[in-house]
């Protein structure tokens, strides 16, 4: 893999050239930055996977610069995927369709269908504009880490394997976008994200679960273990006797709103003082980098409430978990 003394900035023409000519770029969403190529290319798609050391049976999603471009790249299209489309987008929505022959396999892990999303970050639709041709942008992270959700992010864990940075600040959901599918015309749901589950049902009600491959995911996001930090991790409902019964480690903790007393300050991350789960949606992986930085014997990861975005923060520490149980 070719070497880059890693460029961070805001530069949209510096951007579109990288990209023009087959390399990947970290680009900024709502959700989470992303490693974006021509999804239109296989050498370019190709960069994105070796950069990551992505599996090639892990599909990507296309991001595209708006609902006039869906019928160039998929085929068979619902109409209730154009009315999801029309309410959800630019946002964090990804709906998997039948592709057209235009997108390589390679994009899409050798599958027949395709994850698009129309992405809400007015950088990187105003990059999508001034090119040709859609991203492919899985999270610009090596594969199975935690995502990231500032530029520091990216160049702490890309540096060197990518050329540029397109710093578009710190992303506003801060976890991925929400994936759904179609099978015989009945809707399945197969990554929660920063989409809450009680929007997505007012439209689907009747929408089913299909969240776990680790064979053959039909979209990213479905594998059991994803999205884990180095430092051993476990999630819980009530952190104090994991604390109680590990006393001489040091302990980093994340909580929605509890203070833990017997956890030094600096290793202790409240995401919202309120129990705002909106709040603290897009401060977890932030929170969970800063404590895998801190060299801890353990990282602790209080449950979220099981509803809006703490559907979401828990499918993602339970995925990032799983690495250590």
């Amino acid at each position: 893999m070719t070497a880059f003394h890693t460029e961070t900035g805001t530069d949209l023409k510096k951007a579109a050239l990288f990209l023009e000519a087959d390399e990947t770029v970290a680009i900024p969403t709502e959700t989470v930055y992303g490693l974006a190529g021509n999804a239109l290319h296989e050498k370019a798609v190709h960069k994105i996977f070796a950069a990551k050391k992505r599996p090639l049976y892990n599909p990507l999603i296309v991001h595209i610069k708006g609902l006039e471009e869906l019928d160039k790249y998929a085929k068979e299209i619902p109409a209730v995927a154009y009315h999801l489309f029309e309410h959800f987008s630019p946002g964090p929505l990804t709906i998997i369709l039948p592709k057209k022959s235009i997108v390589p396999d390679v994009t899409t892990a050798g599958k027949a269908d395709v994850a698009i999303r129309i992405p809400n970050h007015p950088l990187t639709l105003e990059l999508l504009n001034q090119l040709d041709f859609p991203l492919a942008a899985p999270s610009a992270n090596p594969f199975g880490y935690i995502s990231p959700t500032i530029a520091e992010h990216v160049m702490k864990q890309l540096g060197g394997k990518i050329p540029y940075i397109l710093d578009g600040g710190p992303c506003r959901q801060g976890l991925e976008s929400t994936v759904i599918g179609f099978q015989d015309g009945v809707p399945f749901l197969h990554r929660l994200g920063a989409l809450r589950l009680e929007e997505l049902q007012s439209f689907l009600p009747d929408i089913r679960f299909k969240m776990n491959d680790n064979t053959a995911p039909v979209s990213p996001g479905m594998l059991s273990q994803h999205y884990s930090p180095n430092t051993v991790m476990y999630l819980a409902e009530d952190l104090s006797p994991i604390i109680n019964n590990n006393c001489r480690k040091k302990i980093g903790v994340i909580s929605l709103s509890r203070e833990y007393p017997e956890i030094l300050p600096e290793r202790m991350v409240i995401l919202s003082s309120n129990a705002d789960l909106n709040e603290a949606a897009p401060k977890l992986y932030a929170a969970l980098h800063y404590l895998d930085s801190l060299e801890l014997d353990m990282i602790l990861v209080e449950r979220m409430p099981e509803y809006g975005m703490g559907l979401a923060m828990n499918d993602r520490m339970e995925r990032a978990a799983a690495k250590f149980s």
